[in-house]
């Protein structure tokens, strides 16, 4: 895994940020291009490169959700663009108030108030689980623990599309 590997880091889901970042730091002052000034067209474009990959490597394993996607991505296991099944009846209805409020119908606030309360509280959920299974899958290699990360990550990218649907629904007709 190359961002892992461009940091001297093991890959591995659950990363102490504090170390990724003085890594990521180290080796950026190591690779920076203006160390590389009065080398050679090789060096100066290795250098630019190691920059680039230390960029690349530093925004992906910062944060988890992105750290999580790109080790799925790394051992071959994509998320999905599916709904989660458990949710097609909530997101019937939560589109059903957002065309309502759409056309002006105001008693349809509370309802997308509540639903975007209840997305934000299956993120929280969402991202303690996934602390939990980056936790299983380091101590245990387990392959089960990847596809139940994927289930989870799949889950929360739909709900943070909604999340974000529905806040931007509210926001425009709070303007009206």
């Amino acid at each position: 895994m190359k961002f892992y590997g461009a940091l001297g880091l093991e890959p591995k889901l659950a990363l102490d940020p504090g170390d990724l970042k003085k890594r990521f730091y180290d080796r950026s002052r190591q690779w920076h291009p203006d160390r590389f000034s009065r080398a050679g067209p090789e060096e100066k474009q290795q250098s630019e490169e190691m920059t680039a990959i230390l960029n690349d490597a530093f925004r992906a394993l910062r944060d988890p959700v992105s750290r999580a996607e790109y080790f799925l991505r790394e051992s071959g296991l994509e998320l999905s663009k599916d709904a989660p099944p458990e949710l097609l009846e909530e997101v019937f209805e939560l589109n059903m108030a957002l065309e309502e409020l759409r056309g002006g119908d105001e008693s349809a606030r509370p309802q997308l108030t509540a639903a975007q309360e209840r997305f934000l509280g299956m993120l929280g959920d969402a991202d303690a689980s996934l602390a939990g299974l980056f936790a299983r899958y380091d101590e245990t290699g387990d392959r089960a623990a990847l596809d139940q990360i994927r289930g989870t990550l799949n889950r929360r990218k739909y709900v943070s599309n909604l999340v974000r649907e529905v806040e931007k629904e509210l926001n425009v007709h709070s303007a009206n």
